[in-house]
């Protein structure tokens, strides 16, 4: 739709709450749809405003920051992979949050014409399209949707391919574990202060497939081919990648990355550790071990050193964007989350995952099937000379992650989402569908 017909259409409010790598492919579908024509505005945790202006969007705050819980107690890192400690500590922290969720919820969707609801901000942005009598979809970063040939995420260490029963009963487990850490968040305080019923103690998950289930998956099905038994209503678009062309890198850097050969990146986003001291010198020791060079990424305090601070062998920076850093890397040592997992990927260099919780196991499984990536290195026991062997392993599989890079560069992950979106017919008023089609017809 052409720029100038804007301003007669309501503004697309995507919800999402999370770390860098959940808000950045928002950030990246948001830009997508505002270069399409369409008002965007994405409503998340405040510390993602300057995130969200630079990209030309409008933001609008939620209550849900991710940086500020984890900084105050790191050693939720230490319990991420306990699937039951981090139900407590998110069904907690969830429900304070949702104090304040139905009034900014309200501010965020008024005057909108779509509701886009992303991860941990899903039941609430249904909840605001329902009370409002708005379109609603999902767009997810991670394979949420039943399938009989797909086992679910939490299942990504099992080596055996399960039944297709047993697949199912795992994901129905599955569901009702999301809704016990998301009911008294949404069934005690948002749904009743929206004036509307609470969903049945099993959820809002086990009904049929139909419009309130559609979702676009952004990841790309050359890592998680699309499950054949997927109902049209889940689709995948490929990733949402947001590029910062304009990032300089400091001269130090730069003159770091042109003394040698490549280095290897090391680093892990939005992670924190309770230890990060100890950690760090584990992984300097490796570095060493390698007789590589390195690149180290403190991020929000998975890595604990002076920015800036190098020798010969290694250099530390706090974050830099992907898109710049990974071409210039010969592998990526990192957590496995969603987002630094497409890039890596996107680079086209091997990874090491270090998992530190949630999805992260499960991509660094996908990973290892595609022939990219060594087998994950436990985080809890990680030795230097783990680290350094696995560093060594990357180099055989150069080869593949750069045939995969190729694969995943040729998708347009933005583009095919909002090509679902608009077969969907969420993308334009109903009102004006007409008029908008004379027009492209025109033009």
């Amino acid at each position: 739709m052409a720029e100038r017909d804007m301003t007669d259409l309501k503004p697309i409010a995507i919800f999402t709450i999370g770390t860098q790598g959940d808000i950045r492919p928002c950030v990246a579908l948001g830009r997508g749809l505002r270069n399409a024509g369409y008002p965007v505005r994405i409503v998340t945790s405040d510390n993602f405003a300057p995130l969200v202006a630079e990209a030309g969007l409008e933001f609008r705050p939620l209550t849900s920051n991710f940086q500020a819980l984890l900084e105050a107690d790191r050693s939720i890192a230490d319990r991420g992979l306990d699937t039951r400690a981090m139900a407590r500590v998110f069904r907690e922290t969830f429900a304070d949050w949702a104090e304040h969720w139905v009034d900014q919820g309200r501010t965020a969707s008024e005057d909108a014409g779509l509701l886009i609801g992303v991860g941990n901000a899903t039941l609430l942005a249904k909840s605001l399209a329902e009370a409002r009598g708005l379109p609603f979809v999902g767009a997810q970063l991670q394979p949420l949707t039943p399938s009989r040939i797909l086992a679910p995420m939490v299942l990504a260490g099992s080596r055996r391919q399960l039944p297709p029963t047993l697949n199912m009963g795992a994901y129905h487990l599955l569901r009702l574990l999301v809704w016990h850490v998301m009911r008294p968040a949404i069934n005690d305080i948002v749904r009743p202060q929206l004036g509307l019923r609470r969903y049945p103690w099993y959820g809002p998950y086990f009904h049929a497939g139909g419009d309130d289930n559609r979702v676009v998956y952004g990841f790309s099905r050359h890592v998680l081919p699309r499950p054949a038994d997927w109902p049209e209503s889940a689709q995948v678009a490929g990733y949402w990648f947001h590029e910062q062309p304009d990032w300089q890198p400091s001269p130090a850097l730069r003159e770091f990355l042109e003394a040698g050969p490549k280095p290897f990146y090391i680093g892990f986003g939005s992670m924190v550790s309770s230890e990060a001291s100890a950690f760090t010198a584990t992984v300097l020791d490796g570095v060493r071990g390698s007789g590589q060079r390195a690149v180290l990424a403190t991020g929000w305090g998975g890595l604990d050193h002076a920015e800036g601070r190098h020798d010969e062998h290694t250099f530390f920076i706090r974050q830099a964007p992907h898109d710049w850093l990974f071409p210039r890397m010969s592998a990526a040592v990192h957590h496995g989350g969603a987002g630094t997992t497409a890039a890596a990927v996107r680079a086209g260099i091997p990874s090491v995952i270090v998992p530190f919780y949630g999805d992260q196991p499960f991509w660094a499984r996908c990973l290892l099937r595609a022939g990219v990536a060594p087998p994950a290195l436990d985080r809890r026991h990680l030795r230097a000379d783990e680290l350094a062997a696995a560093l060594a392993a990357t180099t055989p599989l150069q080869p593949a992650a750069a045939a995969l890079g190729a694969r995943v560069r040729a998708e347009d992950g933005i583009g095919s989402a909002i090509a679902h979106l608009r077969r969907w017919g969420l993308l334009q008023p109903r009102v004006m569908a007409a008029a908008a089609e004379r027009l492209e017809r025109i033009a």
